[in-house]
């Protein structure tokens, strides 16, 4: 029987606090980079400026948008709201060098007074340094994709409203965690050597790759919530199941060879390399004082 949307929208609300959440984070992402751009014109450009906040847009459609009223009732719906939150907003938002805009962006007393203590604090320095390692970062985002997905857990996730919260949440933070080494936000400094970020791509498409041939492939449907969901699709319950792995395993391989792409031919252009080697460090120098200033000097 298919659904009518307007029905399965009408218990769904627009939830405040994800909404508050992005709002805040946009303006003090915009207060900050204005605030840079008058002391440093090239320092982050607008198009980083326009990743960032895309990025911004694609959580709120994944998590704030009538689209979020209908991961219930489509398995299509809740695998693209996984997308987004995991292989989509996090590049984006990370390609805005969203570190020295955010710190920036906030009031100067809270700065120094809390954020500053905060990154100094020797236990944060270090579990830092542990999550930014790209192994961490690759199990993390691994185990965060197929953890969520086991049936059980993805069934009491549909049922608990603040464990599906949890949920996205998760997919989110080890989205971010995830493409962390990838792209490699400025000012922070690359872990491993460039050439392993192709083979670090290949081998994060192998669990989505397993999850999606499991759900296309299997001959019932895994999750038993979509039996009796009312059908948005014009398609069996089966039938979407296979859709949204098909989906999924499409999308997830494209969005990860472009950046595969894009660093190889990096590393087989010796002159851009050299070029931006010998660029780097005059904006390094002159950035991270903010970042190293014990007071936190926000510019």
């Amino acid at each position: 029987m298919n659904a009518d949307p307007q029905a399965i929208l009408q218990p769904w609300s627009s939830p405040l606090g994800v909404d508050l959440a992005i709002c805040l984070t946009a303006l003090v992402y915009a207060r900050g980079w204005f605030r840079l751009r008058s002391t440093f014109p090239n320092l982050i450009s607008l198009w980083r400026r326009a990743a960032f906040f895309m990025g911004i847009i694609f959580v709120w459609i994944a998590l704030g948008s009538p689209l979020n009223g209908f991961d219930d009732a489509s398995l299509t719906v809740h695998m693209l709201q996984h997308l987004l939150l995991m292989s989509v907003a996090p590049p984006l938002i990370l390609l805005g060098a969203p570190q020295l805009p955010l710190l920036h962006g906030l009031p100067q007393s809270l700065a120094r007074g809390v954020v500053s203590p905060i990154l100094r604090w020797s236990p944060v320095k270090r579990l830092g340094h542990f999550i930014s390692n790209p192994a961490f970062c690759w199990l993390a985002g691994a185990f965060a994709l197929l953890g969520w997905h086991v049936p059980a857990v993805f069934e009491l996730a549909l049922r608990w409203n603040s464990l599906h919260e949890l949920e996205h949440a998760t997919f989110l933070v080890t989205g971010l965690l995830f493409w962390w080494p990838v792209i490699q936000p400025w000012p922070s400094v690359a872990r491993w050597p460039r050439w392993c970020i192709p083979l670090y791509l290949f081998c994060a498409t192998l669990p989505c790759d397993a999850l999606s041939a499991f759900l296309a492939f299997c001959d019932r449907v895994i999750y038993s919530s979509y039996l009796s969901a009312p059908r948005l699709l014009n398609m069996s319950p089966l039938e979407e199941q296979q859709f949204a792995a098909v989906l999924m395993w499409t999308c997830v391989t494209i969005i990860f060879l472009v950046p595969s792409v894009v660093v190889t031919i990096q590393l087989l252009s010796p002159l851009r390399a050299h070029s931006s080697a010998a660029t780097q460090p005059s904006s390094s120098s002159t950035v991270s004082r903010p970042l190293d200033d014990s007071r936190l000097e926000v510019v």
